[in-house]
């Protein structure tokens, strides 16, 4: 029984605190080098939405302004949205640069995603979301991070908060940049930020409509594949976060969902044969993925040994740590502040509820073609 507290309680610790440690030891981040380009490739930037009425006039706008070299086309699918999302996708078809699509069933992300993919013609696809804002130059600099052995490149998404309160996502997406880049120097980046890549478009697969993490199997498809998947912080996009964790808390669950299914499409990741690209899989994804499974056996184990003091101690400790974290939760919502400490902690417990309860619906079957529009 030991064995199983120290065990689950070093992997926790490890996947969350010394395996970042360990990055920034045997590595620096460096972005790719930009190449000069004196001929610039065709691009298709493909968007699929759903209930987006209140963003996608802009994101198409936006799209449209950007300043890049060379030919753009715009596909986006209207994915059985019951607002007006469709109607205002409709106002653009004078435009030739935008092919809209309009579907009056709700078939899920993926779906739509794999037939926008095979209408595309270009020689690379930029992926992107709805809520989503590119800098003008975020294309071109996606583009020029391409080397002839790369096959996708992630950009920089910066979440902001217009509401200034207590939310920590944006916390936690930092220290996922930072892994980011530092897994990118390594040669072992996984997947991407879903609102800001880029692919060839010839190593794009089909994926199955079940998947839920379309950015992080497209990529690691593409990984698979013998290609270079690069993080690039020149190529910016900004998107705004969920305003509360209770927001946030469904999100989360449908990528919790996700991320098992993504396990099981990526068994081949976990051979030591495929080195340093193994080692951050395991540290970074699979034992995160299994953190809510750990610190359960951590939690019954410590219990269980409580005739011991140390034990016992490290019970209380846990009972205190997770009644700072509801005492959080409660707060945030009464739309109380509480200071930076009850916030992480709050906000690191959520998620990881959040996980296990999308490993539930992951047990059960879980969603498998609709898709539901999230605060972010």
């Amino acid at each position: 029984m030991e064995w199983l507290f120290w065990g689950g309680a070093f992997l926790v610790v490890y996947t969350y605190a010394l395996y970042p440690f360990l990055l920034m030891l045997v590595t620096s981040p460096r972005a790719p080098t930009q190449q000069a380009l004196t001929t610039w490739p065709s691009v298709d930037v493909v968007l699929s939405a759903y209930n987006e009425e209140s963003c996608i006039t802009a994101r198409i706008d936006n799209l449209l302004s950007l300043n890049y070299p060379g030919t753009l086309h715009i596909y986006v699918a209207s994915d059985g949205s019951t607002d007006q999302t469709a109607s205002l996708l409709q106002t653009f078809s004078d435009n030739p640069a935008v092919t809209a699509m309009i579907h009056s069933e709700n078939r899920g992300k993926v779906t739509v995603l794999n037939e926008l993919v095979a209408h595309c013609s270009a020689d690379f696809v930029v992926f992107t979301d709805a809520n989503t804002e590119f800098e003008a130059d975020t294309v071109q600099h996606l583009i020029s991070s391409f080397t002839a052995s790369t096959g996708a490149v992630c950009g920089e998404l910066k979440l902001y908060n217009p509401q200034n309160n207590e939310n920590r996502d944006s916390l936690y997406w930092r220290y996922e940049q930072f892994l980011k880049k530092h897994e990118s120097s390594l040669g072992a980046l996984l997947g991407a930020n879903g609102a800001v890549y880029a692919i060839r478009r010839s190593l794009y697969r089909p994926l199955p409509t079940s998947t839920v993490v379309d950015d992080f199997c497209i990529v690691m498809n593409i990984k698979k594949q013998g290609f270079d998947v690069v993080y690039t912080d020149a190529a910016v996009a900004h998107e705004e976060v969920a305003p509360t964790l209770s927001d946030e808390y469904g999100r989360r669950v449908r990528i919790g969902l996700g991320n098992y299914r993504a396990f099981l499409a990526n068994m081949w990741a976990l051979s030591p044969h495929h080195g340093i690209l193994a080692w951050c899989y395991w540290s970074h994804k699979v034992l995160r993925w299994f953190a809510p499974h750990l610190m359960l056996i951590v939690f019954v184990s410590s219990w269980m040994l409580a005739q011991q003091p140390m034990y016992f101690l490290f019970a209380v400790l846990q009972l205190v740590f997770y009644a700072v974290a509801l005492y959080g939760l409660s707060a945030e919502k009464q739309h109380k502040k509480v200071n930076a400490l009850v916030a992480i902690v709050s906000f690191f417990v959520s998620m990881n509820v959040a996980l296990g309860h999308g490993f539930l619906r992951f047990l059960k079957g879980g969603q498998q073609g609709s898709w539901k529009r999230t605060a972010r």
